[in-house]
């Protein structure tokens, strides 16, 4: 049998990552074609096939492609450490960080502060993904994850620190906020995102207050913050975040009660490299000076 070599196991690692081929292509940079080429031929070389497609599209690795997958993981955690090596001589920091956030929070509040932390850190990259979905940290969609909640599963390797509370308060443009508020729509989450705390204190509030909910659904912070700066309505909005949009007044003191915490989330392998841990550390003392500073 030919040798396989590590590019042709990034292509299984993509699939169970990705779940489909074009998921797995984008990871990748190539084509659908290629990516299935590439398996194919991967299987024909182990003289079993790596994956089956599943009745909704999906593709499943087969027992083999697990195991395959499970090893190339290896591999790819112990060149990170090489890569990491050979450049330790340069710049210890070099290297690449991707971190997934909600959109609210990687719009808002990492991306304006990014900046200084670059500054002093030329050598490092960082790849900023704004995404509400929870991206497997297990599974290297991202090396570090900023979450509004308390993990539930994820694992004994993934690390997890509360760093921050997020307070929030009902919000609406200035303009409007200076009316009666009490005729302004709330602006309400979809049902999808129907559990999310701030989601919830708008129902209660609107039913609480005999108040309209408005017509229009969001899936969002990042959605609502917008809607609120348009004047389409009022939404429950992280302090933080509408203090610093011009546009924005409060109308509320804020509660104690309206608080949702931020978790900071890591692979512990993917810790002891420098330039992941010291981004981490980075974002713990961030959001340790906002809260600080509320």
């Amino acid at each position: 049998m030919q040798q396989s070599k590590w590019d042709d196991l990034r292509f299984v690692l993509a699939i169970q990552r990705g779940k489909n081929l074009a998921a797995a292509a984008r990871r990748l940079g190539v084509n659908k074609t290629t990516v299935s080429r590439r398996l194919d031929a991967l299987g024909a070389l182990l003289g079993q096939p790596i994956y089956e497609r599943l009745s909704d599209g999906t593709l499943r690795l087969t027992t083999i492609g697990e195991g395959v997958a499970h090893q190339a993981s290896l591999v790819e955690h112990h060149i990170g450490l090489i890569e990491q090596k050979l450049t330790t001589d340069h710049d210890p920091f070099s290297g690449r960080v991707r971190i997934t956030a909600t959109p609210i929070v990687a719009n808002r509040i990492l991306l304006p502060r990014l900046d200084p932390f670059l500054t002093e850190y030329p050598s490092l990259r960082i790849d900023l993904v704004p995404e509400g979905r929870n991206l497997s940290l297990t599974d290297r969609e991202a090396d570090l994850a900023l979450r509004l909640e308390r993990p539930k599963f994820g694992g004994a390797k993934i690390k997890a620190r509360r760093i921050a509370d997020i307070a929030y308060a009902p919000f609406a443009r200035r303009d409007k906020a200076h009316e009666d508020p009490g005729t302004l729509p709330w602006i309400a989450y979809d049902t999808s995102m129907a559990h999310l705390l701030q989601a919830r204190w708008v129902v209660k509030a609107a039913r609480d207050r005999g108040e309209s909910l408005s017509p229009l659904r969001v899936a969002d912070g990042e959605a609502a913050l917008e809607a609120v700066r348009m004047g389409l309505g009022k939404s429950y909005l992280p302090i933080l975040v509408a203090q610093a949009t011009e546009e924005l007044e409060s109308l509320e003191p804020p509660e104690p009660e309206k608080i949702r915490e931020l978790w900071l989330l890591a692979h512990e392998t993917q810790l002891r490299l420098s330039h992941v841990r010291v981004t981490a550390d980075w974002l713990n003392r961030l959001f340790g000076t906002l809260s600080a500073g509320m």
